[in-house]
């Protein structure tokens, strides 16, 4: 495991146990119309499905301080299983991410849940679920600030605003806020010492990142997150969905009636709420 992911899955764990705040002001998106009909294949007969995943992408795959593979895939294949009266069938095995396209080609599983990215390259090769996880980029300030984020156009004319350098963040800040003070720096973590600092006006980041920043001790409260999320698919990404492989249709159709499921009897809200105390929607 490399020093990033360890760094990350420490602050992680610190933030679950010491921070308490909710989703009460800020809820999740919505990914399904209530009134959008799917078919929901049977499945109940299938011998088994076998989810592939990673121990090196927290806060959703990794190995606890118990040695036990958890995290918000794991959970979340959890409730899939169950809402599809699956769960006797349901398997999880973890491998290096490079191996989990062959080992779903050797019908080692019937299903990577790693983050494996959603491009042209990659639906020439497997079906796609619909996302279940976004990744929105969103601005973070002093807590103490005199920014009025209620405004439109957003206050950032000529305020400098720090943002990770040759980064997507990067791109999006130029193009939507033009007239905003760009301040790129090279290392995330200089980047919020000069937040923490006062040394810049505000943050434009990926906010799930920052919510672990936000939230842990480095920080020291002194920020939070300003005006709206920005999803932004052709910057971005299209987010974290459930690959199988070519053919398996009535798999895919399967896991995405049961996400649209969970999503309407808020199991994933209560997810999120799990694995990301601070809100970054």
């Amino acid at each position: 495991m490399n020093k990033n992911i360890i760094l990350i899955l420490s602050a992680f764990l610190l933030m679950l146990h010491t921070n308490s705040r909710s989703y009460a002001e800020s809820q999740p998106p919505k990914y399904w119309d209530r009134e959008e009909p799917l078919q929901r294949p049977e499945i109940r007969n299938i011998a088994r499905l076998r989810f592939l995943t990673t121990v090196d992408f927290p806060p959703f795959n990794y190995v606890d301080s118990g040695q036990r593979l958890s995290g918000f895939n794991i959970d979340l294949i959890r409730s899939i299983c169950a809402e599809l009266e699956i769960s006797a069938k349901c398997e999880v095995q973890a491998l290096p991410f490079k191996e989990l396209g062959q080992a779903l080609e050797t019908k080692q599983g019937e299903a990577i849940i790693a983050g494996l990215a959603t491009n042209p390259e990659t639906r020439s090769k497997y079906l796609f679920s619909r996302p279940y996880f976004r990744f929105p980029a969103r601005f973070a300030v002093q807590a103490t600030g005199s920014m009025d984020w209620s405004k439109s156009p957003l206050p950032v004319d000529g305020k400098s605003v720090g943002v990770l350098a040759n980064s997507a963040h990067e791109r999006m800040l130029r193009s939507y806020f033009p007239t905003a003070k760009a301040v790129t720096y090279d290392r995330e973590s200089w980047m919020y010492d000069d937040m923490k600092s006062g040394n810049i006006d505000a943050l434009f980041y990926d906010a799930v990142r920052m919510s672990f920043w936000i939230g842990g001790n480095a920080s020291a409260n002194c920020c939070s997150f300003a005006g709206g999320q920005y999803l932004a698919d052709d910057h971005l990404g299209t987010g974290l969905a459930i690959a199988v492989a070519l053919g398996k249709s009535d798999i895919i159709e399967a896991m995405n009636s049961a996400l649209k499921s969970l999503e309407e009897k808020g199991v994933m809200s209560e997810l999120y709420l799990r694995y990301f105390p601070v809100a970054f929607y």
